[in-house]
């Protein structure tokens, strides 16, 4: 890329060298590589598996490079597809967006209301520029962070963005990495902070020239997904550099204020450093004193990644809480089936996640047959991201409903006040606020024999489930390459003024506005875990104490009858959802309470 002075200087894609663009290739596999810059070839210069060759070019140009046996391949580090992953990749001039919001400092981490969404199906357009139009929409929701699914380059026209295969280029589908500029500094005028997603788990299967010419696997690990990307193995140096500039590049050019890493438990290195160890230092080397909030995806539930150092500082800001979710969810369903076993009956768990993170703090779970998690009451309640709905969630169910498509209402609102008033980060899933009708299924763009395998992958993952262990009744989950199958999730922004609908965003924005008066200052004077005790009733009690001894407060009874109360409720009541008669904690009800300590005179 070719990078303003001043900043980190790039190893990969093309540079500006002495008035011509330096164009590289890594690509150990190959001994002779060519430049295709239009209509003209160009013999490269092999120096130890890095082919090189500075040539006169225009922003704008499209170039591809030229292997051994005649095929042509994108850059891995292309910054924009206009043709898609197969087609030549464009020479980007990474000062062409004009900044506005040059003034932006970044948000504190305390006071991140999350909202994900996904660009494709977050407007009818499914672009940059029209969601862009939308942001006002979420600033007065009451967020104040977006977290957008993964946009690098995939192939097609629709995917969620978990099967890209050029990570430096935002999607063509999506709109130019400028509207991606130009939505980022719209979200900053309105004072909205932007992460966005990435994975560096995987590469996605259509258009990944990369194993032609790099070592780019290896046999070492395995994953879902095959051979794990190499990080340990022979040539690992490169793609862990690759992968490392990829996250400077994001934050530095993009100006983004955090990344969402899906997935770490997948990214295999055994070597004497991790790669999250070695992102996060680079992040910090580079980023100075910004706000830049690191966030993870992990199953394994490894408290060690979230660390808070002598000075405050966390090795990552903050993982997804996956334990809240289920205990929610499982508390207003009643679903028992693969994960969700652990959780049903069990409302300790509930109280555990809620007060202390992590459900499973190294205990056997029966879903897995192995040990899950690492103690976790002495991290700060914000390094944990908390939801009731979010798009894996939605988007793993067959049909890809939301828990209220089929749920009552009330008991979806008692378990979303338990999560949103919460000292843990609450995140909300793009239409969540309004009781979206549409669902949010799977989907990709792929043909043949891939297609094929797609559908039938699909379809199969819910055999074990006893509601689809028919064939038959396998064939009516929607086909994941079917173009309606993606039009279907596409926010249908007109039923917000709908009665039903209308009501619950403003019920949204209602406790979202008590989070940010009542909880927001209290966050950073919680440094550790909550405590929690469930009754014999299965009412859950959460306190939360600061610093200065202010008690936050939750009493929670979500079952469908009402249930007598062994904790007082004590305090300041700022919020209640549900009821309650004398000692009666009604059915789906949540109590949240502020006890702060008298002062005696002056």
């Amino acid at each position: 890329m070719i990078m303003p002075p001043g900043h980190y200087e790039p190893r990969f894609g093309p540079v500006l060298r002495d008035g011509k663009v330096l164009f590289r290739l890594w690509a150990p596999r190959q001994c002779r590589v060519g430049l295709q810059l239009g209509q003209t070839t160009y013999p490269m210069h092999n120096h130890g598996g890095w082919h090189c060759l500075p040539v006169a070019a225009d922003f704008g140009a499209r170039y591809r490079f030229v292997l051994e046996d005649g095929m042509t391949v994108p850059d891995p580090a292309s910054r924009f597809q206009p043709e898609d992953v197969h087609g030549p990749s464009e020479l980007v001039d990474p000062a062409a967006y004009r900044w506005r919001n040059t003034d932006w400092q970044g948000r504190a981490w305390h006071e991140t209301v999350l909202y994900e969404l996904h660009i494709g199906t977050f407007t009818p357009e499914g672009t940059f520029a029209s969601a862009a139009q939308r942001l006002d929409s979420l600033s007065e929701l009451g967020v104040t962070t977006i977290q957008l699914m993964p946009v690098a380059d995939f192939p097609g026209k629709r995917n969620w963005g978990y099967d890209g295969v050029l990570p430096f280029a935002p999607d063509a589908a999506y709109g130019r990495p400028e509207q991606l500029k130009a939505f980022i500094d719209e979200a900053h005028g309105l004072g909205l902070s932007v992460l966005l997603d990435v994975v560096y788990n995987h590469y996605g299967a259509e258009g990944n020239y990369l194993p032609l010419y790099a070592p780019v696997f290896t046999e070492r690990h395995q994953t879902p997904w095959g051979p794990a990307v190499n990080y340990d193995d022979e040539g690992s140096a490169e793609i862990r550099a690759f992968t490392i500039e990829n996250v400077l590049y994001w934050l530095e050019e993009f100006r983004l204020d955090g990344l969402r890493f899906d997935a770490v438990h997948e990214i295999r290195d055994a070597g004497d450093r991790h790669l999250l160890a070695e992102i996060r230092a680079a992040v910090g080397a580079l980023i100075g004193n910004r706000p830049v909030h690191l966030v993870l995806e992990n199953e394994e539930n490894n408290a060690e990644w979230l660390a808070r150092q002598s000075e405050g500082t966390p090795a990552f800001t903050a993982q997804w809480n996956d334990d809240v979710h289920h205990a929610l969810h499982v508390a207003v369903t009643g679903e028992n089936a693969g994960y969700y076993g652990d959780y049903a009956h069990r409302p300790e768990l509930l109280g555990r996640a809620l007060a202390q993170g992590f459900a499973f703090q190294g205990e056997t779970m029966a879903y897995r047959g192995s040990r899950r998690g690492q103690p976790s009451a002495h991290l700060p309640p914000d390094a944990f991201v908390a939801f009731l709905q979010n798009h894996d969630q939605i988007g793993n169910r067959a049909f890809g409903d939301r828990i209220h498509h089929h749920h009552p209402l009330r008991a979806v609102k008692a378990a979303a006040a338990a999560c949103l008033l919460a000292p843990q980060i609450p995140m909300l899933f793009q239409g969540e606020e309004w009781a979206a009708s549409t669902p949010f299924t799977f989907f990709c763009d792929v043909e043949g024999e891939l297609a094929d395998a797609v559908r039938e992958g699909r379809r199969n993952e819910f055999s074990r489930f006893p509601d689809y262990a028919d064939p038959q009744a396998r064939e009516a989950i929607p086909d994941p390459v079917s173009e309606q199958t993606f039009r279907s999730a596409k926010l249908l922004w007109p039923e917000r003024e709908r009665p039903l609908h209308a009501d619950m965003l403003n019920w949204y924005r209602r406790i979202l506005s008590v989070r940010a008066t009542k909880i927001v200052p209290l966050i950073p004077t919680f440094l550790q875990a909550g405590m929690y005790t469930v009754d014999e009733n299965g009412v859950v009690c959460v306190d939360w104490r600061s610093t200065s001894e202010t008690v936050l407060r939750l009493v929670l009874n979500l079952s469908d009858t009402p249930k007598p109360m062994e904790t007082a409720i004590q305090g300041q009541p700022i919020w209640t959802e549900g009821q309650r008669e004398g000692a009666t904690l009604g059915a789906w009800t949540a109590i949240w309470t502020l006890e702060t300590p008298e002062r005696p005179p002056a």
